[in-house]
């Protein structure tokens, strides 16, 4: 299991556009993919998931990865984040 914490920097938070984006990337991945904001996780492969957290700029979530590809598709989200979010 490989675990990462990001603050999103995006003024607008994780909003649908990008929360769509990210899923996306998620779905590609074979592995188990949640993030995490405060007491509450959700699969990063439902778009209503991600929406439903309400991200906001300033906030801290953890993305956990599981699976046959994680160390891949850890490295694959965390680049997605920062260079989107």
């Amino acid at each position: 299991m490989r675990e990462f914490k990001y603050v999103i920097t995006d003024p607008e938070g994780i909003h649908a556009r990008p929360a769509g984006e990210f899923v996306k990337v998620a779905k590609e991945c074979q592995s188990d993919v949640n993030i995490t904001k405060d007491d509450k996780t959700v699969s990063a492969k439902k778009i209503f998931g991600v929406m439903g957290l309400a991200i906001k700029q300033g906030q801290e979530i953890t993305v956990t990865v599981d699976g046959a590809d994680e160390d891949v598709a850890a490295e694959k989200l965390e680049i997605f984040l920062k260079n989107n979010l």
